[in-house]
């Protein structure tokens, strides 16, 4: 294959993904930096140099001091939980699941409206722009109608972007939403059942190559070019511990309540078409934290009930459990908020997309929101990082945990429960529409 065709990426991104995997590959940073100099585009010989680089990465050592435990295999994942585990007890019935679906539907939409026209900003940046729209500590939506001329000029921001008050057709085209969808039809076409290779089958069906981004395009490239699960995922993919895997699983918890287990497993089959290790295991604990969100209304019992389903010794688990224990201190939200700016680089693509870095954002969220919707979505968003997928996350965990009465008109009403995606056949939707589906899929 032509190695150009597949490695769009920075080496040094390669190198950041192999030493947090495990990897001895301390001594070739200086290579992989010396590589992302290079004019990838004009420079002929970039492929075949970024190939040499990853080739060498592949084949390193584990470091004898490396102290995770980390499979991809679900069998493996299983017998390397946690020996005690949470007992949940469903008591809802059809009646009360609706009201609790409609609320993780609608707070997964406002959730990404919140964050969606700033992603990509940095911290500095986006507590400027709150600051300057009068919105800081973040507690709304940020609206075009409270730009200044000031902040226009310091910030930039992009003004026909969806801001709170500037979304005539409904919730916009996002991938947050499109993977819940596609989620949706996967399930109603091919059942509870369905196999790796139909999600991402269904993709080259369903879901135009360039809407999908990082290890999800990357996975799609393989797949397309004959590389079968999971090898598509793994496969020259510098991003497949990116949260990709994690945006896409809200509706295994959704049909799955109660049952973390069951959700996890589902998100397990999804998630390891393009991610591994903690890629695999943001997905499989956002499902399960989801679906025991439907059997507690204790944040902490949902977080820990999902810490369940992935590795004892994984890190996601070490990171999560440090925002945890933070959170029993005591301590202030400025707190975790700076922990998790120590922790990851937001100014690396690798820190501010990594799998890790925005469970511990979700779960610090979750915890110092206190089961209050605005509180945690604007927790979420105002930490930045990926502002879009976490307030999507936490806005559908909070709306299955306390039901629709939870989600307030004022963050209902922008989007009017439209939804709109790049799903084939599943272009415009309604909340309506998908809650009913949920049911339905429930019943299988």
């Amino acid at each position: 294959m032509n190695h150009r065709l597949l490695w769009k990426s920075s080496p040094l991104i390669e190198w950041m993904q192999s030493w947090d995997e495990g990897r001895d590959v301390g001594h070739l940073r200086g290579e992989c930096e010396e590589a992302d100099a290079h004019d990838h585009a004009a420079d002929p010989a970039y492929g075949e140099l970024a190939a040499k680089l990853v080739g060498e990465m592949e084949e390193a050592p584990m470091r004898s001091d490396y102290p995770y435990e980390e499979p991809d295999d679900l069998e493996a994942i299983r017998a390397a939980r946690p020996a005690k585990r949470h007992r949940l007890n469903l008591t809802l019935g059809e009646g009360d699941l609706l009201l609790r679906w409609r609320g993780a539907w609608e707070g997964r939409v406002a959730g990404c409206l919140l964050g969606k026209p700033v992603e990509g900003l940095r911290s500095g940046t986006l507590n400027k722009l709150l600051e300057g729209t009068g919105n800081l500590p973040m507690t709304h939506y940020i609206r075009k109608a409270d730009f200044t001329e000031k902040v226009i000029e310091e910030v930039n921001p992009w003004m026909a972007s969806c801001w709170g008050d500037n979304v005539p057709n409904g919730f916009p085209v996002d991938d947050d939403l499109n993977y819940t969808v596609f989620a949706m039809d996967l399930i109603r076409r091919r059942g509870k059942g369905f196999a790796s290779e139909d999600v991402i089958g269904g993709w080259a069906g369903r879901i135009p190559a360039f809407s999908t981004f990082t290890a999800e395009r990357v996975a799609y490239r393989n797949y397309i070019a004959g590389i079968p699960v999971p090898d598509c995922g793994s496969y020259y993919n510098p991003f497949r511990e990116y949260i990709g895997a994690q945006i896409r699983v809200d509706y295994y918890g959704y049909i799955n309540p109660g049952n973390p287990e069951a959700a996890a497993e589902m998100a397990w089959r999804d998630a390891r078409v393009s991610h591994v290790k903690n890629g695999i295991y943001g997905a499989m604990f956002i499902a399960a934290v989801i679906a025991a969100a439907a059997a507690t209304d204790d944040p902490l019992t949902a977080i820990e009930a999902g810490l369940d389903e992935v590795p004892a010794k994984c890190r996601l688990r070490f990171f999560v459990d440090k925002i945890i224990d933070l959170w029993k201190s005591g301590a202030p939200w400025d707190d975790a908020y700076r922990m998790i700016h120590e922790d990851f680089d937001e100014n690396t693509e690798y820190g501010w997309c990594h799998a890790v870095s925005n469970c511990m954002i979700v779960s610090a969220a979750l915890l110092w929101g206190g089961g209050d919707y605005g509180t945690s979505v604007c927790h979420a968003v105002q930490t930045a990082f990926d502002t879009d997928c976490n307030g999507a996350t936490v806005g559908s965990i909070i709306g299955m945990m306390k039901g629709i009465d939870a989600v307030s008109e004022e963050w209902r009403a922008p989007c009017r429960g439209i939804i709109n995606t790049i799903v084939y056949g599943k272009t415009r939707v309604t909340v309506d529409d998908m809650v009913k589906a949920t049911l339905d899929a429930y019943r299988l």
